[in-house]
């Protein structure tokens, strides 16, 4: 699978008032934070941009007050997963 990669002229990250080895990082959380607001990510795939656990990402859309949207699909996978737990 083809990446994409995101090139920034130095003087733009240098303008980013982080040091220049957090700016990757945090530029990934944040889109994977506006992606999933916007509803252009799901859950799943915007915690794996931000490079996250679930716990991880459920609390960085906590602090930066975005609501978390649950669907039917959402229910039907828990309840799914749930009754696997129940047959075990």
């Amino acid at each position: 699978m083809p990446k994409t990669s995101v090139e920034l002229p130095e003087d733009l990250v240098e303008a980013i008032k982080l040091p220049p080895e957090e700016v990757p990082m945090r530029l990934r959380r944040e889109l994977a934070v506006r992606l999933y607001e916007k509803r252009l990510l799901g859950f799943g795939k915007a915690r794996q941009l931000a490079e996250m656990t679930m716990w991880e990402f459920q609390q960085l859309l906590g602090n930066e007050k975005v609501l978390r949207s649950y669907d039917v699909e959402d229910l039907e996978k828990d309840l799914g997963t749930l009754e696997e737990f129940d047959s075990e």
